[in-house]
């Protein structure tokens, strides 16, 4: 499988050949977690080349941290990410442009959702190859930035006393994903608990990609996003609320904002049609 070096670590990257001669598709995935975040969508655009990386620390991707951080507690980890060692949107969108110049892709479509969509802002900004940009669940950072719920913030690194690898997974990922949802479909929350075990970032990684949405402000830069832009956020998002994706309308010139009813953070797997049904509208106008 591919994979490009960019500042001494390794990135891997899955590129999907499709039948259709439009421009290719990147997704870019949230907090700690592997390309299966993408699973609903990466079936709908079958027709598309579609390349899905691996965030550094995630998945098959290298880590790059000092292997002694690992040592520390967590708290002075933490720390230690947030004010020196941690990853930056600036250098994890750096790591995707060098996904897709390895990849050959001079012109994308450009989706990112949570911390992903901050790094699809920062590609944005940074970069030239995207001519759209479609960022889901996310915020522009800042002051004005509705943050995460200090309750969900807490459940989402939580470590219950006595759970095993499953029962953690599944405490951390309950703020994310409606409850009607998941009882409706435990086999569905099972597969991606096995996905997540598989694929997602280990502790001290995923720490390191918390620090670069944490740091991540660009509330006074997204104004200059000059693509088509569209902002999808669930209304029933208990990691970002909904407004954050409000704010992001509202700065963005070219974009348009849908707001997904009932939607949780996870919408892109609960709504899957609805949310395809705006990502497929957006590609074909561009």
């Amino acid at each position: 499988m591919p994979t490009v070096q960019r500042d001494g670590v390794q990135l891997y990257y899955e590129y999907d050949d499709g039948a259709t001669d439009a421009p290719p598709v990147v997704f870019v995935q949230g907090l700690g977690v592997g390309r299966w975040s993408w699973h609903w969508q990466h079936r709908a655009f079958e027709a598309y080349d579609l390349i899905f990386p691996d965030n550094r620390g995630t998945g098959d991707s290298e880590a790059g941290l000092p292997p002694l951080v690992g040592r520390l507690p967590q708290s002075l980890r933490v720390l230690l990410f947030t004010k020196l060692l941690g990853y930056s949107t600036e250098g994890l969108a750096a790591d995707l442009d060098a996904v897709l110049a390895d990849a050959g892709v001079e012109q994308v479509h450009v989706v990112g959702a949570s911390l992903g969509g901050m790094i699809a802002q920062q590609y944005a900004l940074d970069h030239d190859r995207a001519i759209s940009l479609s960022l889901l669940c996310t915020t522009h950072g800042g002051e004005e930035a509705i943050p995460i719920p200090d309750e969900t913030l807490e459940q989402m690194f939580d470590v219950p006393e006595g759970a095993d690898e499953r029962e953690t997974i599944r405490h951390r990922m309950d703020p994310a994903i409606n409850d009607e949802f998941a009882e409706r479909n435990p086999e569905v929350i099972e597969q991606i608990i096995d996905w997540r075990i598989e694929q997602d970032a280990g502790e001290v990684a995923r720490e390191s990609q918390g620090a670069a949405g944490v740091n991540f402000d660009a509330s006074d830069r997204v104004h200059e996003i000059d693509l088509p832009t569209l902002i999808l956020h669930g209304t029933h998002d208990r990691v970002l609320p909904v407004k954050n994706g409000e704010l992001l309308a509202e700065k963005i010139p070219d974009s348009r904002f849908e707001r997904i009813d009932g939607g949780s953070h996870l919408f892109m797997i609960e709504d899957s049609e609805e949310v395809n049904g705006h990502l497929r509208e957006l590609f074909e106008s561009v």
